[in-house]
């Protein structure tokens, strides 16, 4: 199996910049946000969000990371794309907001239709069948992260619970290598 992979984190939130800071130790990592701001700072190697620790790694690791908000042109040739962007809950509709999320698929499955897709939103029931069914697709799975803000490293590096939906092999193969 492949050690290092051209990984893309599109949302550079709390789950996003964890994923991204610390796969990036060992994979090539690019940042997509839709705030320059955001990239701007990653890029700087400091930390957009308030974390002591990730801000340590951005300052301290070897990190092969970079950002940008071109997710068209970076996603070329990525093996494996992170969706962490904002689902918002409206409570009067009864309904997330996963407009962002189909968006990053489509895109993705346009350019590079072998990379394998891994949702870490908060999406409904139901959302990964139907988007799978609907785009002719089994590239897509639901590994959601349970991280606190503040101490999203720590999260991420001892997890209480791993996991991950997908019927591919080549997914679950994928996702095993990198949770290594």
């Amino acid at each position: 199996m492949k050690k290092n992979y051209k990984i893309v984190v599109v949302g550079l939130g709390y789950v996003g910049l964890s994923n991204a800071v610390l796969l990036a130790q060992h994979n090539e990592v690019i940042g997509i946000d839709i705030s320059q701001r955001r990239v701007d700072a990653l890029n700087a190697r400091k930390s957009p969000i308030i974390d002591a620790e990730l801000s340590n790694y951005l300052a301290e690791k070897d990190l092969n990371l970079t950002a940008n908000t071109d997710l068209a042109t970076s996603v070329r040739g990525a093996d494996y794309v992170i969706v962490s962007t904002p689902t918002n809950y409206d409570e009067k509709a009864n309904y997330f907001d996963i407009a962002s999320v189909e968006a990053v698929i489509r895109l993705v499955i346009e350019h590079v239709p072998k990379a394998c897709i891994v949702i870490k939103s908060t999406i409904p029931v139901g959302f990964v069948e139907d988007v799978r069914e609907r785009l002719k697709t089994d590239a897509v799975i639901f590994s959601p992260e349970f991280l606190r803000e503040g101490s999203a490293v720590k999260d991420f590096l001892w997890p209480d619970r791993i996991v991950i939906g997908t019927t591919s092999h080549r997914a679950y193969e994928i996702m095993c290598d990198i949770y290594r």
